[in-house]
């Protein structure tokens, strides 16, 4: 039961490709509305975080969305706003939290954020429970942020915070090694190119800053994530290498400890992802996962009619279900 039957989701035509699902989104939809409230938290270790509160259109709520970005994503790309559009009309306020070194200002330690962080997503969920205004948080991840999720979910479940009721994730590169061969192959060079183009200058900033740590000249000739991750990333974070930081941030070992609802939903024609990234037997052991597989949607794509997306919508559905909605 848990590997869920393929959704009624039919795009139109032309979103039925996966790579015209994944560009359209960011090149031509309309930035969703909404005045989110801007606030810094500090983390533990003395670095900072910012998060975009944005209040439910239906007045005070005691139920809190908490949405995280995709790889070089931040608190204001459309797939986040849209979402806080639907949460925020359903009654929840929603925190969209921007990772470390992701938002305008950089931060103040060496380290970045990587693929397998959940330090940082457990110190957002701390802090908004921390002010006494929420009774119920939903997690809902993008792409890195889902994998980010399932991992804080699955890793360590008994830290987990009781208020934390459930989970929906999209596009989740499940297993970050075979996901970063498919991204880096030559063919599909215009999706490594953006990735690429703001990790090098994050490097730039932090060379500048931590020369000790960060040598920019290292940059010369990548030409893959995994190469970068070998350099920067691995080290940085004290993994021997970029295959012991994929197989360690991986969230496909921890599904099987997931002990909330998890709604996972990776399209079969993503560009990013392998059918390594299609957790079939975990979702069959574990019935906290909820697996949906549907033939379209592309990477964080999901193009339908009309204004909502249907991550949206399903996002809609599911929370619903969850926590009894009307």
């Amino acid at each position: 039961m848990p590997v869920l039957p393929t959704p009624d989701y039919l795009p139109p035509l032309p979103f039925r490709s996966g790579n015209v699902a994944t560009l359209y989104p960011p090149l031509m939809r309309r930035v969703p509305p909404g005045s989110p409230r801007s606030q810094r938290i500090e983390t533990p270790d003395g670095d900072f975080l910012d998060v975009d509160f944005h209040p439910a259109r239906t007045g005070a709520t005691r139920r809190l969305a908490i949405i995280s970005h995709g790889l070089e994503g931040n608190a204001r790309r459309k797939y986040v706003l849209g979402m806080a559009v639907m949460v925020t009309d359903m009654g929840l306020d929603a925190a969209c939290w921007t990772q470390r070194g992701c938002g305008p200002e950089p931060n103040r330690l060496p380290r970045l954020y990587h693929s397998g962080e959940t330090g940082d997503l457990h110190t957002v969920i701390t802090h908004c429970l921390g002010t006494g205004r929420y009774d119920e948080v939903v997690l809902i991840g993008f792409s890195m942020g889902g994998n980010q999720i399932l991992k804080y979910l699955g890793e360590a479940p008994e830290k987990v915070p009781p208020q934390v009721r459930g989970a929906a994730a999209f596009s989740v590169p499940c297993d970050l090694s075979s996901a970063e061969r498919i991204i880096s192959r030559a063919a599909l060079g215009i999706y490594l190119e953006y990735f690429m183009r703001g990790l090098r200058a994050k490097v730039r900033t932090k060379a500048a800053a931590f020369p000790e740590i960060y040598d920019a000249a290292l940059l010369e000739g990548i030409d893959s994530l995994r190469s970068f991750d070998d350099r920067y990333t691995a080290p940085i974070n004290g993994f021997a290498d970029a295959e012991d930081y994929y197989a360690r941030s991986s969230c496909i070992r921890v599904l099987d400890d997931v002990r909330v609802p998890a709604l996972l939903v990776n399209a079969r024609n993503d560009p990013f992802l392998t059918s390594r990234c299609l957790p079939v037997a975990q979702a069959r052991r574990n019935p906290s996962l909820l697996l949906e597989m549907p033939r379209f949607g592309g990477h964080v794509g999901f193009v339908a009619q009309g204004h909502a997306y249907w991550s949206e919508v399903r996002t809609r559905r599911f929370l619903v279900e969850l926590l009894g909605l009307g």
